[in-house]
């Protein structure tokens, strides 16, 4: 007879992510970052053919890659978190998959242009170099800083 609390149990288990020095769990400190193609070569590496690829990328600006993204984690013997690629592998790219596995390696910088909600480290492209200068300097006192002319 099975137990009640073996047939209850709804919620999934841990996900079985390790550290890639110390072989140790690794603990999630932040949210899943979903990354996105938008040329038809990012597809292409992933197996889909030049055609369908080229036609993706035609009829939709960025095209979602499943069981991809960034994550940060926690690892209790490096005592640091770090940022990893996350792709999941196995049996876990279906939905009932039990032999989840997933393959982690360090998050490249490329990557992180992939990834929408992050902000850009290089910051925004539009903003000047003088606003930029006076969003870092710690002194910025607005209008007071500036000296008028009459």
């Amino acid at each position: 007879m099975q137990r009640r609390c073996d047939r209850n149990r709804k919620r999934s288990k841990r996900r079985a992510i390790y550290c890639p020095i110390h072989g140790c769990h690794l603990d999630s400190v932040s949210q899943k970052y979903k990354i996105y193609a938008d040329q038809a070569g990012q597809l292409q590496q992933r197996g889909i053919s030049r055609r369908n690829a080229l036609m993706l990328v035609a009829n939709q600006t960025a095209i979602p890659l499943e069981g991809e993204w960034l994550e940060a984690f926690w690892c209790e013997q490096c005592q640091q978190t770090k940022w990893y690629y996350v792709r999941k592998s196995g049996d876990g790219l279906r939905p009932t998959g039990s032999d989840r596995t997933y393959d982690i390696s360090i998050a490249p910088p490329e990557l992180w242009q992939q990834v929408t909600g992050v902000i850009d480290a290089q910051g925004n492209p539009s903003v000047g170099e003088f606003t930029k200068r006076s969003a870092r300097d710690v002194s910025y006192q607005g209008l007071a800083g500036f000296q008028f002319v009459t």
